[in-house]
């Protein structure tokens, strides 16, 4: 079973973390041909147009630069901003790492609301970074975020109730929450249903079902993902028949299909 992220919510163009997931900025994007316009508006003390310079310059990798306009955004009460702000110093990129501050501007954003805000001031929590490690107030900064339907946050309160850290042990309730996030295709909650499966942890055990899932999470994961469903695939092989094999495979690569014409791909 895998750990919590150290951070789900990397800046959009900084892989710098491992198991830090990639997100588009929650803004329309800015084309270069209205960015001056921007800066004068910017520096007049438009929010909008502070916040959109910020991803601006994120989406050029101009971390710096992206820093400057996130933090009078911010200063100005803009949530988005505010969580981007975080995540510099979470990741120490354009700013000097500082994981108190971070939580700082988390706090302030996930107080308003804002979704990935709230998932990232529960891994904050539930590592420990910049503040004190407190499971219980992880997982209800993790619900919050889940009950508003975010995937990273719905896999990391399946991750809770599975480890019984926060809140009671409960595989049935750690089954429903990998469940709404493998729904929207997130490959760590299908690999954790793996385990769930390969374990018969309240469900019966099924190394074909647990195999399926590692199946699907290594061929569409990323590099972290991909290791951990290998490993976990490969422990369970030994167990299975060569029919069984070849059963999970076929199930998988249907899915796989499946979800490729979906997605247009």
């Amino acid at each position: 079973m895998r750990t919590v992220a150290v951070l789900l919510f990397a800046l959009a163009a900084s892989g710098a973390i491992a198991l830090a997931q990639k997100t588009a900025p929650p803004v329309i994007p800015v084309p270069d041909s209205e960015v001056p316009g921007l800066r004068i508006k910017g520096a007049a003390g438009d929010v909008a147009a502070q916040a959109a310079l910020g991803f601006f310059y994120e989406s050029r990798q101009d971390f710096s630069e992206a820093v400057t306009w996130f933090r009078k955004a911010a200063d100005q009460g803009h949530l988005k901003a505010q969580n981007q702000l975080g995540l510099a110093y979470a990741l120490g990129v354009g700013v000097e790492q500082d994981y108190e501050q971070a939580v700082f501007w988390y706090r302030k954003s996930a107080e308003q609301g804002d979704v990935k805000a709230q998932n990232n001031l529960g891994v904050m929590y539930d590592t420990g970074l910049g503040v004190e490690k407190d499971y219980v107030q992880a997982a209800s900064w993790y619900r919050k975020a889940a009950d508003q339907g975010d995937a990273f946050a719905e896999n990391n309160l399946g991750l809770m109730y599975d480890n019984g850290n926060g809140v009671p042990q409960d595989y049935a309730q750690a089954m429903r929450w990998y469940r709404k996030a493998a729904d929207q295709d997130d490959f760590y909650a299908m690999n954790n249903i793996g385990v769930l499966y390969a374990k018969g942890n309240g469900v019966p055990q099924e190394y074909v079902t647990a195999y399926f899932w590692y199946f699907i999470a290594r061929e569409r994961g990323q590099y972290d993902t991909q290791k951990e469903a290998t490993k976990n695939r490969d422990e369970i092989v030994p167990k299975m028949t060569p029919g069984q094999v070849a059963e999970a495979e076929a199930r998988a690569k249907e899915w796989l299909t499946d979800y490729q014409k979906r997605r247009g791909k």
